[in-house]
Protein backbone atom coordinates (compact mmCIF):
# COMPACT_ATOMS: atom_id res chain seq x y z
CA UNK A 1 0.00 0.00 0.00
CA UNK A 2 0.99 3.61 -0.58
CA UNK A 3 -0.39 6.90 0.76
CA UNK A 4 0.79 10.47 0.35
CA UNK A 5 -0.03 13.64 2.27
CA UNK A 6 0.57 15.80 5.33
CA UNK A 7 1.08 14.22 8.71
CA UNK A 8 -1.27 15.06 11.55
CA UNK A 9 -1.91 13.37 14.87
CA UNK A 10 -3.36 9.89 14.55
CA UNK A 11 -7.04 9.53 15.38
CA UNK A 12 -7.95 6.91 17.96
CA UNK A 13 -10.90 4.79 18.98
CA UNK A 14 -11.44 2.08 21.56
CA UNK A 15 -9.23 1.16 24.48
CA UNK A 16 -8.78 -2.64 24.25
CA UNK A 17 -6.74 -2.26 22.20
CA UNK A 18 -6.61 1.29 20.91
CA UNK A 19 -7.28 1.51 17.16
CA UNK A 20 -5.12 4.05 15.33
CA UNK A 21 -5.80 5.72 11.97
CA UNK A 22 -3.65 8.15 10.01
CA UNK A 23 -5.16 10.48 7.42
CA UNK A 24 -2.78 11.10 4.50
CA UNK A 25 -4.39 13.09 1.71
CA UNK A 26 -7.58 11.28 0.70
CA UNK A 27 -6.40 7.99 2.24
CA UNK A 28 -7.26 6.78 5.73
CA UNK A 29 -4.56 4.34 6.83
CA UNK A 30 -5.49 1.88 9.60
CA UNK A 31 -2.14 1.82 11.36
CA UNK A 32 -2.89 -1.27 13.46
CA UNK A 33 -2.95 -3.28 10.22
CA UNK A 34 0.66 -2.28 9.53
CA UNK A 35 2.08 -3.70 12.77
CA UNK A 36 4.45 -6.52 11.90
CA UNK A 37 5.08 -5.10 8.42
CA UNK A 38 8.11 -3.29 7.07
CA UNK A 39 7.01 0.30 6.56
CA UNK A 40 8.67 3.30 4.95
CA UNK A 41 7.98 6.95 5.69
CA UNK A 42 9.73 9.24 3.19
CA UNK A 43 9.80 12.97 3.90
CA UNK A 44 9.62 15.19 0.80
CA UNK A 45 11.24 18.22 2.45
CA UNK A 46 7.99 20.21 2.49
CA UNK A 47 6.22 21.46 5.62
CA UNK A 48 2.83 23.19 5.63
CA UNK A 49 1.37 25.08 8.60
CA UNK A 50 -1.49 23.18 10.23
CA UNK A 51 -3.32 26.45 10.97
CA UNK A 52 -2.97 28.64 7.84
CA UNK A 53 -1.72 25.94 5.38
CA UNK A 54 1.18 28.10 4.18
CA UNK A 55 4.47 26.44 3.35
CA UNK A 56 7.03 26.98 6.11
CA UNK A 57 10.75 26.26 6.33
CA UNK A 58 10.43 25.10 9.94
CA UNK A 59 7.70 23.73 12.17
CA UNK A 60 6.88 25.38 15.49
CA UNK A 61 4.65 23.98 18.22
CA UNK A 62 3.63 20.75 16.47
CA UNK A 63 3.01 22.00 12.95
CA UNK A 64 2.67 25.78 12.92
CA UNK A 65 4.51 28.46 10.97
CA UNK A 66 6.16 31.07 13.16
CA UNK A 67 3.41 33.65 12.66
CA UNK A 68 0.64 31.26 13.74
CA UNK A 69 2.80 29.98 16.59
CA UNK A 70 3.00 33.60 17.82
CA UNK A 71 -0.58 34.69 17.22
CA UNK A 72 -3.01 31.75 16.85
CA UNK A 73 -5.33 30.96 19.78
CA UNK A 74 -4.40 27.28 19.30
CA UNK A 75 -1.03 28.15 20.84
CA UNK A 76 -2.04 30.71 23.47
CA UNK A 77 -0.27 30.49 26.82
CA UNK A 78 -3.37 29.02 28.45
CA UNK A 79 -3.14 25.91 26.26
CA UNK A 80 -0.17 24.71 28.33
CA UNK A 81 -1.15 26.65 31.47
CA UNK A 82 -4.95 26.46 31.83
CA UNK A 83 -4.88 28.56 34.99
CA UNK A 84 -3.99 31.58 32.83
CA UNK A 85 -7.11 31.29 30.65
CA UNK A 86 -9.17 34.50 30.51
CA UNK A 87 -12.13 33.26 28.48
CA UNK A 88 -14.42 33.68 31.52
CA UNK A 89 -13.48 37.39 31.44
CA UNK A 90 -14.15 37.63 27.68
CA UNK A 91 -10.44 38.03 26.99
CA UNK A 92 -7.80 36.13 25.00
CA UNK A 93 -5.97 36.04 21.66
CA UNK A 94 -9.27 35.37 19.91
CA UNK A 95 -12.21 35.89 22.26
CA UNK A 96 -14.72 34.06 20.07
CA UNK A 97 -12.38 31.05 19.78
CA UNK A 98 -11.63 31.12 23.52
CA UNK A 99 -15.31 31.15 24.47
CA UNK A 100 -16.12 28.32 22.06
CA UNK A 101 -13.30 26.06 23.29
CA UNK A 102 -12.69 27.12 26.89
CA UNK A 103 -16.10 28.18 28.24
CA UNK A 104 -17.18 24.54 28.15
CA UNK A 105 -16.93 21.78 30.77
CA UNK A 106 -13.32 20.86 31.51
CA UNK A 107 -12.05 17.91 33.50
CA UNK A 108 -9.12 17.45 35.83
CA UNK A 109 -7.93 13.87 35.65
CA UNK A 110 -5.41 11.51 37.20
CA UNK A 111 -3.56 9.35 34.69
CA UNK A 112 -1.21 6.49 35.48
CA UNK A 113 1.62 6.77 32.99
CA UNK A 114 4.88 6.16 34.90
CA UNK A 115 3.56 7.60 38.15
CA UNK A 116 0.29 9.41 38.83
CA UNK A 117 -0.02 12.45 36.59
CA UNK A 118 -2.52 15.31 36.88
CA UNK A 119 -3.89 16.98 33.77
CA UNK A 120 -6.71 19.05 32.27
CA UNK A 121 -8.80 18.38 29.18
CA UNK A 122 -12.17 19.14 27.61
CA UNK A 123 -14.89 16.53 27.87
CA UNK A 124 -14.76 15.95 24.12
CA UNK A 125 -11.14 14.80 24.48
CA UNK A 126 -11.83 11.91 26.88
CA UNK A 127 -10.34 9.32 26.52
CA UNK A 128 -8.34 10.64 23.53
CA UNK A 129 -6.18 12.85 25.74
CA UNK A 130 -5.25 9.91 27.95
CA UNK A 131 -4.41 7.73 24.97
CA UNK A 132 -2.26 10.45 23.39
CA UNK A 133 -0.21 10.53 26.61
CA UNK A 134 0.23 6.78 26.62
CA UNK A 135 -1.54 6.31 29.96
CA UNK A 136 -2.05 2.81 31.34
CA UNK A 137 -5.25 3.97 33.06
CA UNK A 138 -7.03 7.16 34.08
CA UNK A 139 -9.83 8.50 36.26
CA UNK A 140 -11.72 11.81 36.34
CA UNK A 141 -11.00 13.82 39.48
CA UNK A 142 -13.03 16.99 38.97
CA UNK A 143 -15.42 18.69 36.55
CA UNK A 144 -15.48 22.48 36.15
CA UNK A 145 -17.66 24.78 34.00
CA UNK A 146 -14.68 26.42 32.28
CA UNK A 147 -10.95 25.98 31.68
CA UNK A 148 -9.43 28.43 34.17
CA UNK A 149 -11.06 26.71 37.15
CA UNK A 150 -9.69 23.34 36.04
CA UNK A 151 -6.28 24.98 35.76
CA UNK A 152 -6.51 26.25 39.32
CA UNK A 153 -7.14 22.71 40.55
CA UNK A 154 -4.20 21.40 38.53
CA UNK A 155 -1.88 24.05 39.97
CA UNK A 156 -3.02 23.23 43.51
CA UNK A 157 -2.05 19.59 42.96
CA UNK A 158 1.31 20.09 41.23
CA UNK A 159 3.08 20.12 44.60
CA UNK A 160 1.86 16.55 45.14
CA UNK A 161 1.77 15.12 41.60
CA UNK A 162 3.69 15.49 38.36
CA UNK A 163 2.10 17.07 35.29
CA UNK A 164 4.74 15.68 32.93
CA UNK A 165 5.06 12.41 31.02
CA UNK A 166 8.43 10.63 30.89
CA UNK A 167 8.07 9.58 27.25
CA UNK A 168 10.95 7.07 27.16
CA UNK A 169 9.72 5.21 30.25
CA UNK A 170 6.22 5.18 28.79
CA UNK A 171 7.53 3.63 25.57
CA UNK A 172 9.45 1.01 27.56
CA UNK A 173 6.24 0.28 29.50
CA UNK A 174 7.82 1.17 32.83
CA UNK A 175 5.21 2.17 35.41
CA UNK A 176 4.43 1.83 39.08
CA UNK A 177 2.06 -1.14 39.22
CA UNK A 178 1.32 -0.59 42.91
CA UNK A 179 -0.63 2.61 42.27
CA UNK A 180 -4.42 2.37 42.75
CA UNK A 181 -6.11 5.33 41.05
CA UNK A 182 -9.24 5.06 43.19
CA UNK A 183 -7.10 5.34 46.31
CA UNK A 184 -5.15 8.17 44.70
CA UNK A 185 -8.37 10.08 44.00
CA UNK A 186 -9.48 9.67 47.61
CA UNK A 187 -6.09 10.88 48.84
CA UNK A 188 -5.85 13.83 46.48
CA UNK A 189 -9.33 15.25 47.04
CA UNK A 190 -8.49 16.01 50.67
CA UNK A 191 -5.45 18.01 49.55
CA UNK A 192 -7.49 20.49 47.52
CA UNK A 193 -8.33 23.94 48.91
CA UNK A 194 -11.85 23.97 50.35
CA UNK A 195 -13.26 26.30 47.66
CA UNK A 196 -12.23 23.85 44.92
CA UNK A 197 -13.52 20.64 46.51
CA UNK A 198 -17.05 21.36 45.24
CA UNK A 199 -15.87 20.38 41.75
CA UNK A 200 -14.86 16.82 42.68
CA UNK A 201 -16.58 14.38 40.30
CA UNK A 202 -18.63 11.51 41.71
CA UNK A 203 -17.76 9.27 38.76
CA UNK A 204 -15.09 6.82 40.00
CA UNK A 205 -14.75 4.83 36.78
CA UNK A 206 -11.16 3.79 36.09
CA UNK A 207 -10.50 3.49 32.35
CA UNK A 208 -7.83 0.92 31.50
CA UNK A 209 -6.05 1.32 28.16
CA UNK A 210 -4.26 -1.33 26.10
CA UNK A 211 -2.01 -0.45 23.16
CA UNK A 212 -1.25 -2.42 19.99
CA UNK A 213 2.38 -3.23 20.83
CA UNK A 214 3.83 -6.67 20.06
CA UNK A 215 6.89 -6.11 22.23
CA UNK A 216 8.53 -3.37 24.29
CA UNK A 217 12.26 -2.75 23.93
CA UNK A 218 14.65 -1.99 26.79
CA UNK A 219 16.01 1.06 25.01
CA UNK A 220 14.21 3.63 22.85
CA UNK A 221 15.70 6.25 20.55
CA UNK A 222 13.73 9.16 19.16
CA UNK A 223 14.09 9.72 15.40
CA UNK A 224 12.80 12.55 13.21
CA UNK A 225 12.64 13.69 9.62
CA UNK A 226 14.87 16.73 10.02
CA UNK A 227 17.87 14.43 10.39
CA UNK A 228 16.50 11.31 8.71
CA UNK A 229 14.47 11.98 5.53
CA UNK A 230 13.40 8.34 5.27
CA UNK A 231 12.49 6.03 8.10
CA UNK A 232 12.21 2.41 7.05
CA UNK A 233 11.83 -0.42 9.53
CA UNK A 234 9.40 -3.09 10.77
CA UNK A 235 6.65 -1.52 12.90
CA UNK A 236 6.24 -3.36 16.21
CA UNK A 237 3.74 -1.15 17.97
CA UNK A 238 1.99 2.16 18.57
CA UNK A 239 1.55 3.97 21.87
CA UNK A 240 0.55 7.55 22.56
CA UNK A 241 1.31 9.30 19.28
CA UNK A 242 4.50 7.28 18.75
CA UNK A 243 5.27 4.64 16.17
CA UNK A 244 7.59 2.02 17.69
CA UNK A 245 10.01 0.30 15.31
CA UNK A 246 12.07 -2.85 15.61
CA UNK A 247 15.27 -2.06 17.50
CA UNK A 248 13.71 0.68 19.62
CA UNK A 249 13.54 3.64 17.25
CA UNK A 250 10.40 5.72 17.86
CA UNK A 251 8.75 8.45 15.79
CA UNK A 252 6.46 11.06 17.33
CA UNK A 253 3.80 11.58 14.66
CA UNK A 254 2.17 14.58 16.33
CA UNK A 255 5.51 16.41 16.57
CA UNK A 256 5.81 16.14 12.77
CA UNK A 257 2.36 17.52 11.98
CA UNK A 258 2.41 19.37 8.66
CA UNK A 259 5.33 17.35 7.23
CA UNK A 260 4.64 16.01 3.75
CA UNK A 261 5.40 12.29 3.53
CA UNK A 262 4.86 9.19 1.47
CA UNK A 263 3.96 6.06 3.43
CA UNK A 264 4.38 2.59 2.03
CA UNK A 265 4.22 -0.87 3.60
CA UNK A 266 5.07 -4.41 2.56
Amino acid sequence: MRAFGLLDKMTVSGTDPVSYSLQLGSDTVVMNDLIGKNISLRYTGNIFCTVCSKKTYKSFGEGMCYNCFSTAPDNAECILRPELCLAHENKGRDVEWEIKHHMTPHYVYLALVNETKVGVTRGTQIPTRWIDQGANSAIILAETPYRQLAGRIEVALKQYLTDKTHWSKMLRNEWNQEIDLLAEKARIRSLLPEDLQQYICADDTVVTIHYPVTEYTKKVTSVGFDKMPEIKSPLIGIRGQYLIFEGGSVLNIRKHSGYEVELSAE
